[in-house]
């Protein structure tokens, strides 16, 4: 699955403005399943974008901080 930062006005499988990261969950052991890129999540979030319950959860589990 990709992570990415989409216009809420556009439709949900339309076009995104960026991809900020991605998630694997049957990714075999050893081989990157989750990566994001929290300085450009933190830089949208700055500019009103939120994250989905789903993102939020990924987030914190990897480490990242939410922002409210």
């Amino acid at each position: 699955y990709n992570m990415v930062v989409a216009d809420s006005r556009k439709p949900r499988d339309g076009r995104y403005l960026e991809r900020v990261g991605f998630y694997d969950p049957q990714a075999p052991e050893g081989v990157e399943g989750l990566r994001i890129d929290f300085d450009r999540v933190t830089f949208w979030q700055g500019k009103g974008a939120q994250l989905s319950d789903t993102a939020a959860r990924l987030v914190k589990q990897l480490g990242g901080k939410k922002s409210a």
